[in-house]
């Protein structure tokens, strides 16, 4: 059963049967080719969509900018169906894909090719799924017979064993085998005939498979039931492109490039249609009638008019049999061979044998504790691991590389930026570390160690709320941080020091390098930070911070809760920050991304300037998995609203995939004159540092902090994320009793009771409803205390402070003032 959701529809996963012996299962059946133009959702910013040529073939579904560009091999990226969650909205066209670290929005334009799409998604799932565990359960027979085959030769392979180890050479279970194997791989004319000679079998029996399945559909006309034009659908190459008019004077196609389904020479025109809508009545899976297909796609599902005789269907039922049983066991060979090729040429490697030699016992029947794993192992390992770990087949490259005509936002930086990258993070690691700053008298530990939230049902919450905003999802407090999003956009300052030396810099352009590595600066702890997630503020809630020694004071309030909107301001002799965020957190399978909106804007008090800048998506891959991590990924674009001389363009590089741990979290920018030219380039990595090598003194402009000793058993916190929900005795009665550190299931979570946060915070929630509830009645709304809302010079919604808080804290007080009660 598929899981409904308002209008998003969670298509479950293949039901997989791993069939033994030496029957292939009936859906190895490989889906024929499915290709065409779709709508694809820009990874930045989160808005529009641009049209984008994909491909679905054996199960990869890949796309690039335009068609011409697939027959080039420029392919944006790649996606392995099989390992990705489904979702579909039938209202919109919408089909969504979520493999954990690669996450695709997509758009049909029509109702008609949505519902294709969809069919050979689901076709191509189930053959990979599968395809897989075919190839396992070939693999454990294999590895049985070889199992059987070493315990009734242990006794000779003991003496033997002890023979080699005191001749020095490695113990031979069959010295003709391994003979013959050793010859193998120390063939000089070519080593990887073998493979070759493989590969080459595979393709083309992969061609007769899909010539066969072709026969498979001719039969005659009839009335077809939902699941005949399904299996049609399913097994068929398909062009959803329809074709262009010829030119006068030209043979058709010969002006144009041809596609991947018309280059294996399927029919795309002249068959007569044979089909009618009346054999789409409905769809199990999208619940609606399917609307009538178009003409150019039914002269690719359009049967041959001739009529076989039983006998030939019964030859044509064999050949088909017969060649997919050849396929999987080739298929099978293939893949064993390759593999036991790599270990054995790895323990020649490891051991400086000389080729002459005899080789070590077989690979398969080897202590998995020499060299790589076994085959079985490898096989059990592809349905298990974790899908960064399975990027071969899900890459990813360059994904946002042409986005909609017209725009300028980009998540790949200029070429080169891989050896500037290198050349950045090379010379912040030649600067010494930051100097952890003197003790402050507040606390260095939280009261409690972080929870283990293992046990804590993540998917059945998250799968429960595909699509949904999570911001309104209640969770578990388990899943939470002692922090809520009002301290975290206070965190944000923790380099504030970075804003002082802007303040006192006098050239324009200098001053915006540091303005720009204080925006890279606040995502600097995310790296740490992936586990858990910020309690959400409660309408009215707020926040204050105040640190002498910092030379900074700040006031945040949640100004909003449909939607939820937390505003700050702060402010000291250098300068005043203030924002109001509006965050989406959206689930879609086995991602989590994070959508923020509105703008950060910092004022200088030496230079009147006002800087102001948009935020970057940031996206939790594999947010069920313990090897989640996190990335921050777009361009953020600053701009000095009192002076023109110069601009500011921070590409937040999304990772690829195939890379190392050293390529994620790359960053780079520009500082722009105002005719566009470069004045600054500056980068590295944004958990790292910034160095910038065109000042006057090439220098590293910020790197932050070390983190605290067991940072991982409280939560990831830095030492300035530690001090933030502290409450000393002679702060409480300063407070307001709306502020953040008073609130009690975040206060008992800290204290690691979490059985009596999660009841607390329910009751928190209730409370919260009934309020709303109560001010819904009375026709009245929530008016936030501390801020207002006005118009930005754009005309743009934004809440600024009235400047009352630091008034009331100190005249009257507010132990003196009227309160609103949240807990």
């Amino acid at each position: 059963m598929a899981l409904i959701i308002k209008d998003w529809e969670v298509i479950d996963d293949p039901q997989v049967e791993v069939h033994t012996g030496g029957d292939s299962p009936h859906d190895m059946t490989l889906p024929g080719i499915c290709e065409g133009y779709l709508l694809k959702r820009r990874k930045w910013p989160l808005k529009g969509w641009h049209k984008r040529y994909f491909v679905l073939e054996a199960g990869i579904l890949r796309y690039s900018k335009h068609q011409h560009d697939v027959s080039r091999g420029r392919v944006q990226g790649s996606l392995d169906v099989s390992l990705a969650v489904m979702s579909i909205n039938k209202k919109s066209n919408r089909i969504d894909l979520d493999a954990g670290d690669i996450l695709y929005h997509m758009k049909a334009k029509s109702h008609e090719l949505f519902y294709i799409w969809v069919t050979k998604l689901q076709a191509h799932r189930l053959f990979k799924k599968n395809e897989a565990a075919h190839v396992q359960s070939g693999f454990l027979q294999t590895l049985s017979v070889a199992g059987l085959a070493q315990r009734n030769g242990d006794l000779n392979s003991a003496r033997m064993g002890d023979s080699g180890a005191a001749s020095g050479m490695l113990p031979s279970v069959n010295t003709a085998v391994n003979s013959k194997v050793s010859a193998w791989l120390q063939q000089s004319h070519d080593p990887d005939i073998c493979a070759q000679e493989l590969n080459r079998c595979h393709l083309d029996l992969s061609e007769l498979n899909r010539l066969i399945q072709s026969l498979q559909t001719m039969e005659t006309s009839q009335t077809f039931t939902n699941g005949d034009i399904k299996r049609i659908i399913s097994i068929q190459n398909l062009s959803l492109e329809k074709p262009k008019k010829p030119r006068s004077g030209k043979m058709w196609g010969h002006s144009r490039t041809l596609s991947r389904v018309e280059a294996l020479g399927m029919p795309i025109r002249g068959i007569t249609k044979s089909l009618s809508s009346s054999h789409l009545s409905s769809s199990a899976h999208l619940g609606a009638s399917v609307p009538s297909i178009p003409d150019y796609v039914y002269a690719q599902l359009s049967p041959s008019t001739v009529t076989l005789s039983p006998e030939s269907k019964k030859i044509q039922q064999d050949i088909c049999t017969m060649s997919l049983r050849v396929l999987a066991s080739l298929k099978s060979v293939h893949e064993t061979l390759s593999q036991e090729r790599q270990k054995l040429q790895e323990v020649l490697e490891t051991n400086n044998i000389h080729q002459s030699n005899t080789l070590a016992e077989p690979a398969a029947v080897r202590n998995s504790s020499r060299g790589p794993p076994s085959v079985a192992d490898s096989a059990a390992e592809y349905f298990d691991a974790s899908d960064d770990v399975l990027c071969g087949s899900s890459s990813e490259v360059s994904d946002e590389s042409g986005l909609s005509e017209g725009s300028t936002t980009n998540s790949e930086p200029e070429e080169g930026h891989v050896s500037a990258t290198r050349k950045y993070r090379a010379s912040i690691s030649k600067t010494p570390n930051s100097v952890v700053p003197k003790s402050t008298g507040r606390r260095t530990t939280l009261p409690a160690p972080c929870p283990d939230n293992s046990h804590v049902g993540l998917m059945a919450i998250l799968y429960n709320n595909i699509g949904k905003d999570l911001a309104r999802v209640s969770m578990p407090a388990a899943l939470n941080e002692p922090v809520n999003l009002l301290q975290r956009l206070c965190e944000e300052l923790e380099y504030s020091e970075l804003l002082d030396t802007a303040n006192n810099t006098s050239d324009p352009y200098q001053r915006m390098v540091y303005i720009a590595a204080f925006a890279i600066s606040g995502y600097s702890t995310a790296t740490f930070r992936n586990r858990y997630k910020p309690f959400n503020p409660v309408l009215g809630e707020t926040y204050e911070c105040i640190r002498e020694d910092r030379s900074f004071r700040i006031i945040s309030e949640q100004v909003c809760h449909h939607p939820p909107i937390s505003a700050c301001h702060a402010e000291s002799e250098n300068f005043s920050f203030w924002q109001d965020q509006r965050w989406k957190n959206k689930f879609w399978g086995k991602s989590l991304e994070i959508l923020p909106t509105g703008m950060v804007n910092v004022t200088l008090q030496r230079y009147g300037d006002h800087y102001e800048w948009n935020k970057v998506v940031t996206c939790i891959h594999n947010v069920l998995s313990q090897q989640r991590y996190l990335e921050h990924y777009g361009e953020v674009t600053i701009r000095n609203l009192k002076s023109n001389t110069c601009t500011c363009k921070i590409t937040f590089v999304k990772s690829r995939y195939w890379g190392s741990d050293t390529n994620k979290n790359e960053v780079q920018g520009t500082v722009l004159d105002q005719s566009g030219s470069v004045i600054h380039r500056f980068g590295g990595l944004w958990h790292e540092g910034i160095f910038c090598d065109t000042l006057p003194t090439p220098k590293c402009v910020w790197k932050p902090n070390p983190q605290p000793k067991d940072d991982v058993l409280y939560y990831g916190f830095s030492t300035f994320a530690m001090e933030l929900n502290e409450l000393p005795p002679e702060l409480k009665p300063l407070l307001p009793p709306t502020d953040s550190r008073l609130r009690p299931d975040q206060r008992l979570l800290e204290e690691g009771k979490v059985e009596e946060s999660d009841r607390k915070k329910d009751d928190l929630e209730e409370f919260q409803r009934e309020r709303r509830k109560e001010l819904s009645k009375q026709g009245e709304e929530h008016v936030p205390r501390f801020f207002k809302k006005a118009k930005d010079s754009c005309g743009r919604d934004v809440w600024l402070t009235n400047e009352t808080y630091w008034k009331l804290r100190e005249n009257p007080g507010f132990a003196n003032t009227e309160n609103i009660i949240l807990w």
